[in-house]
């Protein structure tokens, strides 16, 4: 189906463009939200009359959004949530949790706006992208931790779950005598020397 993009649609094209997609694409997606309208001739000179007028509102809508995008710099989500002991998150974090804290962080987003390529199953930062506007997008860092400690370590860059196994490796480990009695420990050894030779 050939229709006229109504707003930048990004890997399609800009404003104007009269582009070839598949019929349920514009269907299902480019025709309800107005994004497009189907390419006919009746359509081709209404969009003619009105693009200064589609345009301008574009222009105003990506000033905003320009604007909406300064209060992103440097903006990070902390997310607290149970994992396992490798870092495996129990569920996920989703869109949803995303605009929560966002908005709670002072943010006006909704949930068509947050780019998630996949949901994050795991502790660690993540770069999402925030779409305020077909042409204007920022990045947002997501730092998922078990406690405040730990997303506190991973923001200064530590890698907590590296970090972690090397603890784990560095923790106790016992010394080996070959000719210690089964069950005996190597704590008790030199005890049993000195008991042997006095």
């Amino acid at each position: 189906m050939d229709v006229i993009l109504l707003e930048r649609v990004e890997k399609l094209g800009a404003i104007g463009d009269v582009v070839t997609v598949k019929d349920g694409f514009a269907r299902n997606f480019l025709l309800p939200r107005k994004k497009a309208l189907r390419a006919n001739e009746a359509n081709k000179k209404v969009f003619e009359a009105n693009r200064a007028r589609i345009e301008a509102e574009n222009a105003n809508r990506r000033g905003e959004a320009e604007v909406e995008a300064k209060t992103f710099e440097n903006a990070t989500v902390t997310l607290i949530r149970q994992a396992s002991n490798v870092g495996q998150l129990y569920g996920s974090v989703a869109v949803r949790d995303l605009v929560e804290a966002l908005v709670a962080d002072g943010h006006k987003v909704n949930k068509s706006q947050i780019v998630l390529d996949r949901p994050i199953k795991a502790i660690g930062l993540y770069d999402v992208r925030v779409a305020l506007h077909p042409e204007v997008a920022v990045t947002v860092k997501v730092n998922v931790a078990r406690s405040p400690e730990e997303a506190e370590m991973q923001a200064q860059g530590v890698d907590v779950m590296a970090s972690m196994f090397e603890r784990d490796e560095a923790g106790f480990t016992e010394d080996y005598d070959p000719n210690a009695e089964p069950g005996a420990t190597a704590e008790a050894q030199p005890e049993q020397e000195e008991e042997a030779q006095g």
